[in-house]
C-alpha cells in the first residue's frame, strides 16, 4: 500500500511540474520572437512526453494489478517460496532456483499469460527488472488477445 500511495503523489508532484513547465512555454511562445518561440516549443515538448510517459507507467501497472486480482481469484499467484538474509533481503540461490522453475513452466506453456506473469515475478524477485517489465507486459499482450 504505501508503494501506491508513493506511486500517486510523485504522478501529482510531476502533473503540476508538466503544468508549470508547460505554463512556461506558453509564456515563451507569447513573447513572439523566433527565439523564445523555438524555447517555448522545446519547453512544451519536455511535459508532453513527460505525460505520455507517466500515462503509460500508470497503464501498465493497472493491466499488471488487474492481473494478480484475476490470478488470485482463480488461486494462482506464486507462493512465497523464497529464503531470505536475516536482513530480510531475498537469497539469490533461492530466486535463481525459483526463477528456473518459473522459466521451464513458461517454455512449456508460452501462450499461457499466467506462466508469464509468474515468470514476471520470478525475473523481479531476481532483481532483473527489465526483464520482469518485458515478461509482464507479455502476459498483459497474452491476456488481452494481442
Amino acid at each position: 500500500m504505501r508503494a501506491k500511495i508513493t506511486y500517486f503523489v510523485l504522478a501529482a508532484v510531476l502533473v503540476v511540474y508538466f503544468v508549470l513547465a508547460g505554463d512556461r512555454g506558453v509564456v515563451l511562445i507569447e513573447q513572439g520572437t523566433p527565439v523564445t518561440v523555438a524555447f517555448g516549443v522545446a519547453v512544451l515538448v519536455i511535459p508532453l512526453i513527460g505525460a505520455w510517459f507517466l500515462w503509460q507507467t500508470t497503464r501498465f501497472a493497472h493491466r499488471a494489478d488487474q492481473l494478480a486480482k484475476e490470478l488470485d481469484a482463480e488461486g494462482g499467484l506464486p507462493v512465497d517460496e523464497l529464503a531470505r538474509t536475516p536482513g530480510g533481503r531475498i537469497d539469490r540461490s533461492s530466486a535463481d532456483a525459483v526463477f528456473a522453475r518459473r522459466k521451464a513452466e513458461t517454455e512449456a506453456s508460452p501462450d499461457d499469460w499466467r506462466c508469464w506473469f509468474r515468470l514476471a515475478v520470478a525475473y523481479h524477485d531476481a532483481r532483473d527488472t527489465p526483464r520482469a517489465r518485458k515478461a509482464m507486459q507479455r502476459a498483459i499482450a497474452l491476456h488481452d488477445g494481442k
